[in-house]
């Protein structure tokens, strides 16, 4: 019987500690549960169903919570943490979803880290970079306004939209497959641009660079027009003489034409000959260029020599040159 109690004794004990350290393991958890999480603070333009307790989130998996609601004048200041270890990238965005018309919603951040500079300690996510879904009742409100600009205190007041809908419906009526093609070649249109988007973005690019060098060179492009318009303007004013030389023009090609077909074997002959010679001035160009260094100083001394005068041409001669050389022993002195 005394095992017995110390026994139960024993397993109260454990109880007990077990029972005070799940206490403060939970304690502890709940003291340190914010070391190394982020405070940020997200400005909204509204904040309908978001309250603190609700989910901060990325993809869809929960990362932190939001800890108060705060409307500031015409915007609300979102407080949040963001779990010890998760990594949002600097120029983050805060959206709100919903994800149904009844449930909760939750702050959701986006992109994905994938590198880069973090969203820090006390970021400040802007107006301009937070989101909020369009509310049912603007959503109703924005559909009675359409069909009230519609309807006929609208639009249809005196009947012009049924008079529209009824022409419509007269031309598209009997083109169902036409149309259908047309949305199939559309959207066969759209892939290809799709998978061109480089080739078009380039043509766009560039043609944004032509039109900034026309806009550049404003004056230039100015001066051209009006030059050309003083082209048009002279060619419209002689347009008569005009159209009579192209008649000519044409006449006169038509006999050329007529003649090269009537003297074709001719034609092939001299232009025969004159490969020919041409192949004698190409075989004989050193000479000709020798002579046409040469021709200028014999024209110059040509010139020189003529006497106006007597208009005879003066020059000078060695005679001995013409006399007939003298024998070698007459050239020889006499001992």
């Amino acid at each position: 019987m005394f095992r017995t109690r110390r026994a139960r004794r024993i397993a109260g004990i454990a109880a007990m500690a077990t029972v005070l350290a799940i206490v403060a393991a939970g304690v502890m958890w709940w003291v340190f549960r914010d070391l190394g999480a982020k405070r940020i603070t997200a400005w909204f333009g509204e904040a309908v169903g978001v309250y603190a307790g609700s989910d901060l989130r990325i993809l869809g998996v929960t990362v932190g919570t939001v800890d108060s609601v705060t409307p500031i004048g015409t915007q609300v200041r979102v407080t949040m943490t963001l779990d010890h270890g998760i990594a949002v990238p600097a120029g983050a965005q805060a959206v709100v979803i919903s994800p149904s018309v009844v449930s909760d919603r939750y702050v959701q951040l986006a992109p994905v880290y994938t590198g880069g500079p973090q969203l820090a300690d006390g970021a400040v996510i802007p107006v301009g970079r937070t989101h909020t879904p369009v509310e049912l009742d603007q959503l109703y409100t924005s559909l009675d306004e359409l069909t009230t600009a519609l309807g006929p205190n609208g639009a249809n007041a005196h009947g012009a939209l049924s008079d529209v809908l009824t022409a419509g419906a007269a031309n598209l009526e009997g083109n169902g497959p036409a149309l259908g093609t047309l949305i199939q070649q559309l959207g066969a249109a759209t892939r290809t641009l799709s998978g061109s988007a480089g080739n078009l973005f380039g043509t766009i690019d560039n043609l944004q660079k032509f039109t900034s060098l026309l806009k550049n060179n404003d004056a230039q492009v100015r001066t051209a027009e009006q030059q050309l318009a003083q082209v048009s303007g002279f060619l419209a004013a002689d347009r008569q003489d005009l159209a009579v030389a192209l008649n000519e023009l044409a006449t006169a090609l038509g006999q050329i034409q007529s003649f090269i077909g009537d003297n074709r074997a001719h034609i092939k002959s001299n232009v025969d000959k004159l490969a020919a010679l041409t192949q004698i001035l190409v075989n004989q160009r050193a000479s000709l260029a020798e002579s046409i260094d040469v021709f200028p100083l014999a024209a110059n001394n040509l010139l020189n020599a003529f006497d106006p005068t007597n208009r005879t041409l003066d020059g000078r001669a060695d005679l001995n040159e013409l006399s007939p050389p003298l024998p070698q022993s007459a050239n020889t002195s006499t001992p």
